[in-house]
């Protein structure tokens, strides 16, 4: 599938790795092994921070111009290989194949290009208003741990904001989803990276993952994925006591109020939920609508999912894919059946494959109605496309409701009404609120409260987050 498959990228070569394990990867629409890759060790992993460490001594002096034009070079060579990327992505995540090509691939440039305007934005050296000097300097070497299900958006957010700080990065891709992190890597070859900014080792979280946590010249774990996972990381991060960004999962409330205009809004939540596969760290996957308009909501929430087309991820029509995994496709056919089980109203979906298909980790657009606190569904991150609805009496209710979760991710307010949108802003304990279906713009902060972790990603706050504050105190007109 990659030419350089086996191999990992380590102080701008690719390089043979240490040990012989391999990793089979797997394409979820055929359920075929498509490929293997190296398994990395944690002597791969020294290796590669041993680089990172060194480079870190001259490219941390470089000037802001340098590294902006270093991103530059690094979008004229992604644009290159768009194609490629999505045909990986496609391919290793099941992403439709439009969908790869516009979203999944599309991310990586706009964070680029909102990055490379951020730089301008960040107050490098300034001066307090009693004087004294503060100066935003690079934390060292990051060690970086992506997901599969937005690869490139997450490769991107970090590997590109680290090096705008000046930092120098080791990556981990999801061994899930590694093709389009080998292209990743060869545009910023291409682009001219120096030797050990960038780096790269493939393998298993527990081996690789692990090993950098632990490494004590990694100065900042930067981790995407689920919130057991990052408790790991932080766990074996803190000997260290390095710094540690986390983004994880989420449970988002979808607050529906009467006054909105409820078909065009529900069936907006209905997709965004099942959007790529529901396989969204952001969606909104519980639905909490006025009691009123609550059973019209129900009826339009079916119809949609009903409508949701699922498809081979060749097919070029709008449409989401498999799951991503044979353990991904068991985790949500569990829950779907858990949640069954429980004795929760099933209005859409269930169990098992979609019709026409027998092979493939393809699953049913499921909505489940009436769904309480102390179901597991109102609980737990399916990662799936699984929506949940519930009817609230009154905006006091639906804050309640709203912030009854661990995770603080997102939450989407739909109304017509400027007064409620602006109580639920305040009100709703979450990273990011959207109001009425409006996107998020390019170099917004992404990031949660509570479980769904620490840091935000994208534009200033996204590179902010990978520099360290040096004060200096001096004589009054001394060294000005």
């Amino acid at each position: 599938m990659h030419n350089h498959a086996h191999e990992f990228y380590i102080n701008g070569e690719w390089v043979k790795p240490i040990g012989s394990e391999t990793i089979d990867v797997i394409n979820p629409a055929t359920e075929e092994v498509i490929g293997t890759i190296a398994a990395g060790l944690s002597a791969d992993i020294d290796a590669a921070v041993s680089a990172a460490k060194a480079a870190f001594v001259t490219f941390s002096k470089t000037r802001v111009a340098e590294r902006k034009q270093l991103l530059e070079r690094c979008y004229r060579e992604y644009q290159k290989r768009v194609e490629d990327f999505s045909q990986a992505v496609s391919a290793e995540l099941g992403a439709p194949i439009d969908f790869a090509r516009s979203d999944q691939t599309g991310a990586g440039t706009w964070h680029l290009s909102g990055f490379i305007k951020a730089m301008d934005e960040v107050t490098w050296d300034g001066e307090l208003a009693n004087g004294d000097r503060v100066i935003r300097e690079p934390i060292g070497v990051v060690g970086c741990i992506t997901p599969w299900n937005w690869p490139l958006n997450q490769i991107a957010l970090k590997v590109f904001a680290a090096i705008a700080a000046g930092c120098t990065v080791v990556l981990k891709p999801s061994e899930v989803t590694p093709y389009n992190a080998m292209v990743f890597a060869e545009v910023l070859d291409a682009a001219g990276v120096p030797a050990g900014v960038f780096n790269m080792v493939h393998g298993l979280g527990p081996e690789v993952g692990s090993a950098m946590s632990q490494h004590s010249d990694v100065d900042m774990m930067s981790f995407t994925g689920s919130t057991r996972a990052g408790a790991f990381v932080t766990a074996d991060s803190a000997p260290t006591v390095k710094r540690v960004a986390l983004e994880l999962g989420g449970k988002s409330p979808n607050v529906v109020f009467a006054d909105c205009d409820i078909e065009e809004r529900v069936r907006a939540g209905v997709v965004h939920c099942m959007e790529n596969t529901g396989q969204s760290c952001n969606a909104p996957t519980r639905m909490l609508v006025e009691r009123k308009v609550y059973d019209k909501a129900v009826e339009i929430a079916i119809d949609e999912a009903n409508r949701t087309r699922v498809m081979n991820p060749d097919d070029s029509e709008y449409g989401i894919g498999p799951l991503v995994s044979a353990a991904q496709f068991e985790k949500v056919q569990g829950l779907i059946q858990t949640a069954i089980d429980e004795g929760c109203n099933l209005v859409a979906g269930g169990v098992g494959r979609p019709d026409g298909f027998n092979r493939g980790y393809f699953t049913r657009p499921t909505v489940f109605a009436d769904i309480e606190p102390h179901h597991i569904l109102w609980r737990e991150e399916v990662f799936g496309p699984v929506l949940v609805m519930a009817p609230f009496d009154d905006i006091d209710h639906a804050i309640e409701l709203a912030n009854d979760t661990p995770y603080g991710l997102a939450a989407y307010v739909q109304t017509a009404s400027p007064e409620t949108a602006e109580t639920m802003v305040q009100n709703l304990r979450a990273g990011m609120v959207r109001v009425n279906g409006s996107g998020m713009g390019q170099g917004s902060p992404f990031g949660g409260y509570k479980q769904s972790g620490n840091g935000r990603e994208g534009g200033v706050h996204g590179i902010e987050d990978f520099l360290e504050t040096k004060l200096v105190t001096r004589p009054k007109g001394f060294m000005n």
